[in-house]
């Protein structure tokens, strides 16, 4: 069965906002929805809840935009992959402090040749309760007990 998706105008209106919004996360480096081959952006339940949590960071929290793109560039990446030493050195993600990692360019080829929306790094940073977890202990947390 296919994830449901959704234009970036029914993004906007089930999540309150405007376009121009959706389309500033997305230059910010915040979120990174689906492209289709016409180019038309398209957003699943995943990338809802991941607009969500940065709302709820900005809104509630008070962070600037470039504050959540330095927090979420804090996570360590390199931990959550595993990237052996010799590749992480090298890899301009790991010095990187105003950017996170999937809009880091000139990755190794690893990285550069993965789907960043399917990496562990970019989606378990979509829940707000992760995010503090994955920068201090580089690791995806725990499953909660429901």
């Amino acid at each position: 069965m296919q994830e449901p998706t959704y234009s970036i105008g029914e993004a906007a209106d089930l999540l309150g906002l405007s376009v121009p919004t959706l389309r500033l996360y997305e230059r910010e480096g915040l979120i990174l929805p689906i492209r289709r081959a016409s180019r038309h952006r398209v957003y699943t339940e995943a990338d809802l809840d991941r607009i969500r949590c940065l709302r709820e960071m900005i809104n509630h929290k008070k962070v600037s935009i470039a504050g959540v793109r330095t927090l979420l560039s804090m996570i360590p990446c390199w931990r959550i992959k595993p990237c052996p030493e010799e590749i992480r050195t090298e890899c301009p993600a790991y010095e990187a402090t105003d950017r996170p990692c999937w809009m880091v360019e000139n990755k190794p080829w690893r990285c550069s040749r993965a789907d960043c929306r399917a990496c562990p790094v970019y989606a378990e940073s979509s829940n707000c309760d992760n995010v503090k977890h994955l920068i201090a202990h580089g690791t995806t947390p725990p499953p909660h007990p429901d």
